[in-house]
């Protein structure tokens, strides 16, 4: 048995999706002529109760238009040292909007309106002018963790104070929204611009969507051209979004489940120095620092339980749609196996 582990990215559409993709009614939406692309994009708007929304190729693509947006060249954007939009984006801030980083330590991932009200600059011509905070719900790099619904307003309320945008990059939200039940309009009303990712444990194959209101869309919507991400024929695609989000989200609860219970399980391993707290589907382990972590990595291939390196002596594991309850048992007890060396 194989049981891959490595990312919610894997997830492959089933065939009642497929079948609600064939189907789909499509027309050239560079031309903004796309009505299933219409559909979701208005679909997920009233989810979050924001203006618009725009279909984007992917979640990177989203991050970097929300910043490009939201910034002028020599700026400076806040977010934590670990963030998506700083770590996986390819240089991408500096590249496609000319902006700095002023980077924040925070437990797993999360940054607070303290740490954001002490990195403002002040008004001086030798600083960049603060423009923009980024925070990431949940955090990847984080173990999936979730900010609670008083954290994102205590930050939202730093930031209309001092004139600063707020852009959520919620690759994993609806993880974050069932993990911690507050409501998808309660996110939307805290933040400016967030991204929502289809292709994760969702299950779609492509597709993220940029949320904002109708001025911010627009100006978005010029910028996705820019950057290359205007599409024709894309309704298939936005279908299976669409399918996701009907069908997709309650069911992430079993996966917060499952990867609680595989956690409990890796915590015994001879091999396990310590785990980020599970809030939602990743797991991020700690190998022992006398024990090579690609050792351990390899042992784990070899029992067909596949993972990721995360950093120093760090592996991830993430569950996501295509793990079912007989992966996660056999997981579980291959891990039992693994107690003593």
């Amino acid at each position: 048995m194989i049981v891959d582990l490595r990312s919610d990215t894997l997830t492959q559409p089933n065939a009642t999706m497929l079948e609600f993709m064939k189907k789909a009614k499509v027309g050239d939406d560079v031309f903004d002529e796309d009505p299933t692309i219409h559909e979701l994009q208005h679909h997920t708007a009233r989810l979050f109760e924001k203006e618009a929304a725009l279909f984007c190729p992917s979640g990177t693509m989203a991050n970097q238009i929300a910043i490009k947006v939201h910034t002028q060249p020599a700026q400076e954007v806040i977010c934590h040292e670990h963030s998506h939009v700083y770590l996986y984006e390819g240089g991408g801030m500096a590249f496609n909007s000319g902006v700095s980083v002023k980077l924040l330590q925070g437990d797993y991932g999360k940054i607070s309106a303290l740490q954001i009200v002490d990195s403002i600059n002040p008004d001086n011509v030798h600083y960049p002018i603060t423009s923009l905070v980024v925070v990431e719900n949940t955090s990847n790099k984080g173990g999936g963790s979730c900010y609670t619904m008083d954290e994102l307003k205590a930050i939202k309320a730093v930031c209309s104070a001092n004139n600063l945008k707020l852009h959520l990059d919620g690759a994993r939200i609806f993880n974050a929204i069932v993990a911690s039940q507050y409501t998808a309009a309660q996110i939307g009303d805290c933040v400016d611009t967030l991204s929502v990712c289809l292709s994760k444990g969702l299950g779609a194959p492509v597709g993220s969507l940029l949320l904002g209101n109708a001025e911010t869309i627009n100006k978005a919507r010029r910028l996705r051209k820019v950057f290359g991400g205007g599409m024709r024929q894309a309704g298939f695609l936005a279908a299976a979004g669409l399918y996701a989000l009907q069908h997709n989200v309650v069911r992430l609860a079993e996966d917060h489940q499952r990867a609680q219970a595989i956690a409990k399980a890796l915590s015994a391993c001879y091999f396990t120095e310590s785990i980020m707290p599970v809030e939602s589907n990743i797991i991020v382990f700690k190998i022992k620092d006398e024990i090579a972590s690609h050792d351990i990595l390899e042992l784990l291939k070899s029992k067909g339980i596949l993972t990721v390196p995360f950093g120093k002596q760090l592996l991830r594991m993430v569950l996501h749609l295509d793990i079912n309850q007989s992966m996660v048992d056999y997981t579980i007890a291959t891990l039992t196996g693994l107690t003593n060396k």
